[in-house]
């Protein structure tokens, strides 16, 4: 019998999906199972979009295949005509711009790189481009005439992907910096034009003993983000 609205029962495994999930930064090797893969799919799939159109597609990479390319992805050759299908942010600014820069401070504190140390922090940045080790990436791309909501509903399947996975005990990072690379993607998997690449999603094991899976990042209090009007 399904739950009614009075009945409970679903909140606190929602709550512990939520509060287990974060960015995981640090992955083992080891592969995710296939049909494991295909169940988190299978669940992402279930995401609503407008008029259901699930303007998604997913290209997802073995272990083999996501070595590959990281090999080639994390070159000169990728970076030297970077540049997003989708405009990122103009800037950062007030409140958001604070929360950017706690969630750096924590990653960069976690990871022992001092303030001002630009070197590390570049360093640490290209693990981006490494998927921080990870045996596999999805990339996610919606249809391009579909415009902007067509892209807020790959961020709901964003979202419900990395829960997914975080139900069947796999981490996993939403990465717009794999999309700040789209034309060398774009190439590399015969992505046609009429798509863009909204974000790639490294997952897998997490390595718990690596130091940038020990933060979590904080969230605003309800009176900071919601208005009621009665």
């Amino acid at each position: 019998m399904p739950p009614t609205p009075d009945d409970p029962s679903l909140a606190p495994a929602f709550k512990a999906l939520l509060d287990q999930r974060y960015s995981c930064r640090g992955y083992l090797a080891d592969p995710v199972p296939r049909e494991m893969i295909d169940a988190i799919l299978q669940l992402a799939q279930r995401t609503g979009s407008w008029c259901n159109s699930q303007p998604w597609q997913v290209i997802v990479t073995s272990a083999a295949a996501t070595e590959r390319l990281r090999q080639a992805f994390d070159s000169a050759e990728a970076a030297a005509d970077a540049a997003f299908d989708i405009a990122p942010p103009s800037e950062y600014r007030g409140v958001y711009l604070e929360r950017r820069r706690e969630c750096g401070f924590q990653l960069y504190e976690s990871v022992g790189i001092a303030r001002g140390d630009r070197e590390a922090s570049e360093r640490q940045a290209r693990e981006n481009f490494r998927f921080f080790g990870a045996p596999h990436l999805a990339l996610v791309t919606t249809e391009a005439v579909l415009g902007t909501y067509g892209a807020v509903d790959c961020g709901a399947y964003v979202n419900n992907f990395v829960l997914a996975a975080r139900s069947f005990g796999v981490a996993s990072i939403a990465q717009a910096a794999v999309a700040s690379r789209a034309k060398f993607l774009r190439r590399w998997f015969d992505i046609p034009d009429d798509r863009q690449v909204v974000c790639g999603i490294s997952f897998g094991y997490e390595d718990a003993s690596h130091p940038a899976n020990r933060f979590r990042t904080t969230r605003a209090a309800l009176e900071q983000v919601c208005r009621w009007v009665d």
